[in-house]
């Protein structure tokens, strides 16, 4: 193929550093799929996977059914029609591997596009098997272009056994670099559940693995961390809470990697994981970092007010009552009449000064954060954001203006090629340089952007990832800089 110039290409050619995509999109060809289907479940679990298909789900039902059972409106016309040449290239992966130095990129990590929906699946032999049957697809079809580019395994993770099961499969048996699991598990409330199982899958909750859900997916963590694979979360928020218009795509959709982001980060961090396991990285993806910006504050501020040293500033039974009594004497006026007793239960209503409460005292004590320091340092080290090419506010993530102590977050460029945000393949890496040209990034922010926290996402995690890729020295360098570093600030 003759080499064309492309403005991205041109961007990429002035640049010092390669340009790593840390999330880019394949989509899956049936025939090809319901093959490896097939050899992953058997001839049945292919049947079983079309039926579903033609029911329809959203679509199989009426206006009035959508509303009367609240189906969120699903996703469609999300893939590239009019620009053929981009839907054959997310199809076939030697054409993508032909078309990277045209889209000024070095190397990109590629996400299937199904998963999103198998991960889903409430049905566990189809979850399984389909799930299975990507890994076994994906690991063949992009065996021969690991010098430019590596598959993202599908875990599926309703259970941690059925995680573990796939994730020492595709790891250990594939040879799989990079795995997603499932971040936001629907789960029945166990009390619907008991009193109504027909109706139990509309009274349902949002479970993000690792806050007051019904399995210990400690495992889970200790495996990936044991494998050398980051956990990355790549599951959408749509059909939870506000996000279930049965008539709008748009409304279900935007927001939603950011509030499933947000669910998971919380809830790894509150709930002790990035603590069990320091050196285990997290990515969320397709959410940007600006959520990440507004929660890391929100963290900041009760953790600072909320923590075992400061809490007792709200324990009701520290009130000085004598004094409180003597300053509403004293001010009260009229209202005098009412005169309260601050030991009554209904001093303050709705519970709002519970005295017997002793555990909300307690949130933060297992966690070892005793000032906002401390919860720096959870939060900071293992997290990464994946922001698309489009998004004027990857610069909310490095502007130390704003963030809490000065602190950048390690947000990381994402393409997303392959799906519908992405009109032109060729313009993802020129979009991303807007963010230089229109000064909300410098240039050594854009070479952490667009190389540097990709790098250290999945190499700091495994030092070979990396190793026979185009980009594998440049990786090793950044590494073996970043580790010169940490020695000089300890000092």
């Amino acid at each position: 193929m003759t080499q064309r110039t492309t403005a991205s290409a041109a961007i990429r050619a002035r640049l010092k550093h390669p340009v790593i995509d840390a999330d880019a999109h394949m989509i899956e060809c049936g025939p090809i799929y319901f093959d490896y289907l097939k050899q992953a479940g058997g001839p049945k679990l292919v049947e079983r996977y079309l039926a579903r298909q033609k029911a329809g789900g959203w679509y199989g039902l009426s206006p009035e059914e959508r509303l009367r059972q609240r189906v969120a409106r699903p996703t469609a016309w999300s893939l590239p029609t009019r620009n053929t040449r981009d839907r054959a290239t997310a199809m076939l992966p030697r054409l993508f591997r032909e078309r990277m130095d045209d889209f000024g990129l070095d190397f990109s990590i590629v996400y299937p596009t199904i998963a999103l929906v198998h991960v889903r699946e409430e049905d566990e032999e189809l979850r399984r098997g389909a799930c299975r049957a990507l890994n076994l697809m994906n690991a063949d079809l992009y065996a021969e272009h690991a010098a430019r580019m590596t598959p993202v395994a599908t875990i599926p993770s309703n259970t941690p056994q059925e995680a573990l099961d796939e994730l020492d499969y595709a790891v250990g048996t594939l040879g799989y670099k990079a795995v997603f699991v499932n971040s936001n598990v629907r789960r029945p409330i166990p009390e619907v559940a008991a009193r109504a199982p027909e109706l139990a899958r509309y009274a349902s909750w949002m479970d993000p693995l690792c806050m007051d859900g019904p399995f210990d997916y400690d495992p889970v963590w200790a495996r990936c961390k044991a494998l050398g694979v980051a956990v990355t979360a790549h599951a959408p928020g749509t059909g939870y809470g506000s996000r279930v218009a049965t008539t709008h795509y748009i409304h279900n959709h935007v927001g939603s990697f950011a509030a499933a982001g947000e669910a998971f980060a919380k809830a790894l961090l509150l709930g002790g994981v990035t603590q069990r396991f320091p050196g285990l990285n997290f990515a969320f993806l397709e959410g940007g970092v600006a959520w990440a910006s507004e929660m890391y504050a929100g963290l900041q501020s009760h953790c600072s007010k909320r923590n075992p040293s400061q809490i007792g500033n709200y324990d009701p039974r520290h009130l000085d009552e004598r004094e409180f009594l003597a300053l509403y004497d004293q001010y009260a006026g009229e209202l005098a009449r009412f005169r309260p007793d601050p030991s009554d239960p209904t001093f303050f209503p709705v519970g709002m000064h519970w005295r017997e409460d002793d555990s909300i005292g307690h949130e933060l004590d297992n966690l070892g954060i005793r000032s906002s320091e401390d919860l720096a340092r959870l939060f900071q080290a293992p997290f990464f954001f994946g922001c698309e090419a489009d998004d004027p506010l990857v610069s909310v993530g490095f502007d130390s203006r704003l963030n809490p102590y000065g602190s950048r977050l390690k947000a990381m460029f994402s393409s997303d090629i392959g799906h519908w945000d992405v009109a032109d393949m060729e313009q993802v890496l020129e979009e991303a340089w807007e963010l230089v040209d229109h000064g909300l990034l410098d240039e050594a922010q854009f070479q952490e952007f667009t190389f540097a926290n990709v790098a250290m996402l999945h190499a700091g995690m495994n030092p070979d990832f990396f190793k026979g890729a185009v980009v594998g020295d440049a990786v090793a360098a950044l590494m073996s800089a970043k580790e010169e570093e940490i020695p000089a600030k300890e000092a």
